[in-house]
Order: C-alpha cells, then structure tokens, then sequence
C-alpha cells in the first residue's frame, strides 16, 4: 500500500533552503520516491497558509520512513531546520 509524505513549508531564507532541495530531490529517488506535487499554485482554504506544499508518494510506510531517516536526508534536512530558513510541517500517511 502506498504511503504519502506531505510537507507544508514556509521558507523564509530561500538561499539556504535551495541547498536543502539539492539534496532531498536525489534522496527522493534513492529510496523509491515519486514527487507529486512540488511548490507551484496553491490555495489555503482552513488553517495556517504555507507557501510551498510538496506531496511524494513511496510504494509503502515503510520505505517513506526509510527514506525520512535516511543519512542521505539527513544532511539536507540540517540546511532546512537550520535556525531562520524555514517552517515546516512534515506528515507520512499510508494511503488506502
């Protein structure tokens, strides 16, 4: 059964935080992953707005935890979290 990560960010220094997708795209695919959404147009109808939304679906639960505990994701998740770059929410859901 597929499992879906769902991100919500708010990037607030967009210089460091390209070094963080330079890494995560690669990381993606490594472990199986297909983005399908990635920033572009988006609506925020109920909540917080975040302005880039990214959906990447793995071929089940356990290879999208994989890959979020990864080393290769890792490394670019300390250019994300680093302090001032960005705010994100970070959610990994089996699909039905």
């Amino acid at each position: 059964m597929n499992a879906y990560c769902m991100v919500q960010i708010t990037v607030h220094n967009s210089e460091e935080y390209a070094k963080y997708a330079a890494l995560a795209g690669p990381a993606v695919q490594k472990y199986g992953g297909e983005f399908l959404a990635r920033g572009g147009k988006c609506l925020t109808k109920e909540g917080p707005v975040q302005l880039r939304n990214v959906i990447i679906k793995f071929p089940d639960f356990d290879s999208a935890i994989t890959f979020y505990e990864s080393p290769e994701y890792s490394t670019a998740l300390e250019f994300a979290l680093a302090d001032g770059v960005s705010t994100r929410n970070y959610t990994i859901v089996e699909g039905v």
